[in-house]
């Protein structure tokens, strides 16, 4: 991923009198568990910072491998936690795949993702002290004689799904992109094979390119063509065939075979690219394809549903072009920044108002936010969380009809968010001055693609901040909001999703989802009527479905690197009983419970006692004694509609709860576990993890927050759906000693609209006003 403007963070490091020496070793020991853990951190924490003498001198700029291979070692110009560069991402697929033993095993080689390795928090910190912004020496602990700063920092390392289309088998590689051999195979440059493991019984996301290939294997199928023939269709180029995950229901659907059982569709015409397809779905068709060898293996036309016939308001383009004409009455609305935008870009690095944070992308999740911290006076940066992205995300269907019952999408570890990502040069719904960065990933056959303008990063006005009017004296002080949105949207099949973080200038972190898309769609043979959806056209219904999304927050609320000191607190609010306490009965209070473990921490929403969680600094305090904290503010949610032993759960036993709070563990990335494709392990992920019951007293505390809504579809979604909005709020709860937005400067202007024109006037302050 890289800035529009710039494709490479360039090196602002400045030379010390340490500058020739070089640490390398950057192994940080992972600890005890049992253990104290602020010790441990604070013991890796020096490994990072040793004095001078124990520093071996720098090697020349060139040297040579036990091979013989000129080597160049590069001075680091990327932060280590920018997402991969295109030739970063070149160098580790070349370097894998010279690393293959055979010309066959190369050749059979597919990649699924190509990521950047994130290093330990403690390198990040050392960076972020001394090598790119914020260039903040405080972030590291004290030692004995002063800091001594090394020239370099570790290498990065990319991380790489590898799936062999010929032995079915998938595996994990460890590339060290610090050193470009200036010979090697084909004249290629590659890093350095650091580890490599094949992960038994697993299969890994789907690829866009087996997704095409699986359409054209269907449609070339002569059964499939008959059955198509016996419902009046004979071309093939008006077919849309969507393959999806067959899940995992039974042991036929184990992840020894790569499969997918396709949705079938079909538009009326062939000559209009815009055409909403999914308004005729072709039902009674059963397709099972083998994704590893590109082959049809099972096929049945088990029932003859009749097309439904073309529905006059399937289109939504503009205008004529959908048969409808477009309200004429929408002036244009312009968002200008004379003075350009209040946030500051270096590289992936982001300051506006008093936030500043890092950007950063996975072909997985899609957009990342590391280090978010709030610039607090006198007190400093002071950091809220370390990481903060949106891991998984599962749409269960409620009708139990072939072939609706085995429609359950985990559309980031089956597809990948980022992968499906938009360019937003395509459209994109953010106004005024906006900043776009590029998001790079590898193809399946290893080739490097770039997604153009696929983050958006801009300011948008909301409404009134704060405002009071003295009514004695009339006056009034007033301010407007402001807050910043980093975001991107992706399309899976049918429908689009926006993830939006929005930071604003009191301090609070908004998390946002917008749904929109398509309808996904089933058949009604005349005079049907299920009650399984909604009717929306004849012969066409929408079934019942949820959509499930999953925000894993490392959280670091006041905690530099190396302090473990969050613990996480439940608040619900009581009604006090009747009595002497409460001879009015109009007594309530917020009542508070300590967290303490893993189990303990598996907890639901409750709107009746306005439950919300809040994560605590065990060691910092504010002005008036109290721990300083962030809380969760949970918005609309809901649970599973769904029994028990509904075989989705096996995959999401996740979703049973809204809010799981682990120990910080580097390998636990991922609810339902790294490949939920075709995954027959039951509770992999969090539900497996949490039984190890860890301790959450004083510790690096993981919120997983789930969130869904229950859609019963309207005809007001089709053809295309109005976005619905869900989310949640981190609100400041005693982490500042009074309201943060009390120094928001009045608006310049304010706007009159009269009608003969637009009048602009100065504000005047309430003292002015008065006089």
């Amino acid at each position: 991923m890289a800035t529009t403007a710039e494709k490479a963070t360039p090196l602002l490091h400045k030379a010390s009198p340490a500058a020739d020496n070089i640490l390398q070793d950057w192994s940080v020991p992972t600890g005890d568990p049992a253990g104290d853990q602020l010790q441990q951190n604070r013991a890796s924490m020096t490994t990072l910072i040793r004095s001078v003498d124990s520093l071996p001198q720098a090697p020349a700029n060139t040297t040579t491998t036990s091979k013989g291979l000129p080597v160049m070692l590069r001075a680091q110009t990327r932060h280590p936690l920018d997402p991969l560069t295109a030739a970063e991402i070149s160098v580790a697929v070349g370097t894998v795949r010279a690393a293959g033993k055979t010309p066959e095993m190369r050749d059979s080689m597919r990649f699924i993702e190509v990521v950047l390795l994130e290093p330990d928090k403690q390198v990040v910190a050392l960076a972020d002290a001394y090598f790119f912004p914020p260039f903040q020496p405080s972030l590291l602990p004290r030692t004995k004689g002063g800091p001594v700063i090394p020239s370099k920092l570790p290498p990065r390392q990319a991380r790489l799904v590898v799936y062999n289309k010929k032995s079915n088998e998938t595996s994990i590689w460890i590339v060290e992109l610090s050193e470009v051999h200036a010979v090697t195979r084909g004249g290629h440059h590659r890093g350095k094979v650091v580890s490599s493991k094949v992960v038994p019984d697993v299969q890994p996301p789907m690829d866009a390119v087996e997704y095409a290939e699986c359409e054209a294997v269907v449609k070339s199928f002569p059964p499939f063509r008959e059955a198509m023939k016996r419902r009046g269709i004979e071309d093939m180029e008006l077919v849309m065939v969507d393959p999806w995950c067959v899940g995992y229901h039974s042991e036929a659907d184990a992840p020894n075979r790569r499969l997918a059982k396709p949705l079938i569709f079909c538009r009326t015409e062939s000559d209009c690219p815009m055409e909403n397809g999914y308004a005729r779905p072709v039902e009674g068709i059963y397709v099972l394809v083998d994704m590893q060898n590109m082959e049809v293996i099972e096929f049945e036309d088990r029932k003859l549903v009749p097309l439904p016939p073309a529905d006059p308001l399937r289109n939504y383009t503009p205008g004529e072009t959908r048969g409808g004409v477009d309200r004429s009455d929408v002036k244009s609305l312009h968002i200008i920044q004379p003075e350009g935008p209040s946030f500051r870009i270096d590289g992936h690095f982001v300051q506006w108002q008093k936030w500043n944070f890092r950007i950063g992308f996975t072909p997985r999740e899609g957009l990342v936010i590391y280090s978010v911290a709030y610039v607090d006076g006198s007190r400093g940066r002071r950091p809220v969380a370390h990481r903060l992205s949106f891991v998984e995300m599962v749409v269960p269907y409620g009708d139990p009809n072939d072939p609706h019952y085995r429609k359950n999408a985990f559309d980031a570890g089956e597809d990948g968010l980022g992968k499906n990502a938009h360019s937003l040069k395509k459209g994109c719904d953010c106004l005024g001055y906006i900043k776009y960065f590029d998001a790079h990933f590898t193809n399946f056959t290893g080739g490097v693609e770039t997604i153009e303008n696929c983050v958006c990063l801009h300011e948008e006005d909301h409404g009134i901040l704060w405002k009071h009017q003295d009514w004695r004296t009339g006056l009034a002080e007033v301010r407007r909001s402001r807050r910043l949105s980093v975001s991107f949207i992706c399309t899976v099949a049918n429908y689009e999703y926006g993830f939006y973080w929005h930071f604003y200038q009191d301090g609070k972190i908004e998390a946002e989802v917008k749904l929109t898309g398509i309808l996904s769609l089933g058949a009604l043979q005349p005079g049907e009527v299920r009650k399984y959806g909604t009717t929306i056209a004849p012969g066409l219904y929408a079934p019942v479905h949820q959509h499930f999304f999953v925000a894993r927050m490392d959280m670091a609320v006041d905690c530099k690197p190396g302090e473990a000191h969050n613990q996480v607190v439940e608040v619900n609010v009581k009604v006090e009983k009747p009595g002497d306490t409460n001879v009015h009965n109009n007594a309530f209070y917020a009542e508070e419970k300590l967290l303490k473990c893993e189990q303990e921490a598996t907890r639901d929403c409750d709107p009746f006692s306005a439950r919300h969680w809040i994560i605590r600094n065990t060691r910092t305090v504010n002005r008036t004694g109290q721990l300083t904290g962030y809380k969760l503010v949970p918005g609309s949610n809901c649970l599973p509609l769904a029994g028990a032993e509904a075989k989705f759960l096996r995959r999401a036993a996740f979703l049973k709860h809204n809010l799981w709070v682990t120990r910080y563990t580097r390998d636990e990335m991922y609810p339902g576990g790294e490949f939920p494709n075709q995954n027959p392990r039951v509770g992999e992920g969090l539900a497996t993890w949490v039984k190890q019951n860890r301790s959450l007293e004083e510790t690096e505390i993981v919120l997983w927050y789930v969130f869904g809504v229950t859609h019963i579809p309207r005809l007001e979604d089709w053809p295309v759906m109005p976005v619905e909005r869900i989310g949640f709020m981190l609100m400041p709860h005693g982490f500042f000693n009074c309201s943060p937005a009390v120094d928001v400067p009045p608006s310049s202007c304010e706007v009159d609209v009269k009608d003969s024109g637009i009048v602009t006037k100065p504000i005047q302050t309430g003292l002015i006003a008065k006089l």
